[in-house]
């Protein structure tokens, strides 16, 4: 099979899978330019209310492929920006799985996620000083909103791996699971996500991401959408709501 992106919805949540095991999950040109439009698709999909990105067997993404950086070193980091900026804008929530390497790219596609559940015995690297490539100013201030100034500066200044331990202290991850237990928990939690208001989580990641200008936006969908006197109702019958809030489609 071609290095590719694979996808699948199941229970109102999207997988979508990095497929490159030759490569242990490498991102070539076609793969980085297919994730924005992909994307695009599964946000204007009302049956998804959650995105989960993994990479395929033991192994989340060792970056970009290193012959697209040679080919052309300002396309193949303007695709890896606009991809990662794709999947940061995603309107409902996103976990990355991680197994394995989450290594450069594949640290960028991570670190855009809302959060991130990792294997025991993953291995984060954030190396672009490994190859002399200069960090989008997007990138850099995301990692640092994330892990702070200074770890932030240790992984981008030496391009060293951490593993899990070190990731979680440090707010890289959010959960670090036992072996064959990831993919169980990160169904169980995004069933969880999948549950819960939508109009909800979408105004907390817009104003958790800095978007702080929109509150008569956000006070406006409440109160078409519903979903507060569905959720009350929810509770007084001792029932699960049904939210029936849709995200719009990102700009």
């Amino acid at each position: 099979m071609e290095p590719q992106l694979l996808h699948r919805v199941e229970d109102s949540v999207a997988t979508v899978v990095i497929h490159h095991p030759a490569k242990r999950n490498a991102m070539t040109a076609p793969m980085w330019r297919a994730l924005p439009p992909l994307l695009a698709d599964l946000a204007a999909d009302p049956g998804v209310r959650a995105l989960v990105l993994t990479g395929d067997g033991g192994t989340f993404c060792a970056g970009a492929d290193i012959t697209g950086l040679l080919a052309g070193p300002q396309e193949a980091r303007d695709l890896t920006v606009a991809a990662e900026e794709a999947l940061a804008a995603f309107p409902k929530p996103t976990v990355a799985a991680v197994r394995g390497h989450c290594v450069g790219g594949g640290a960028q596609l991570a670190a855009a996620c809302d959060l991130r559940f990792a294997e025991e015995g993953a291995l984060f690297g954030v190396t672009p000083a490994k190859l002399g490539i200069v960090y989008k100013a997007s990138s850099t201030r995301r990692l640092v909103a994330l892990v702070g100034p200074a770890t932030a500066k240790y992984l981008l200044f030496s391009g060293e791996l951490i593993g899990t331990a070190r990731a979680l202290r440090t707010g890289l991850v959010d959960e670090v699971l036992p072996e064959g237990e990831l993919g169980k928990r990160v169904a169980e939690f995004t069933r969880i996500l999948a549950s819960r208001s939508l109009l909800t989580q979408a105004s907390a990641k817009e104003f958790a991401n800095g978007r702080t200008d929109r509150d008569a936006h956000w006070d406006e969908q409440l109160r078409e959408s519903g979903d507060l006197a569905e959720g009350v109702a929810g509770f007084l019958e001792r029932r699960a709501p049904r939210f029936g809030w849709s995200a719009p489609t990102p700009d």
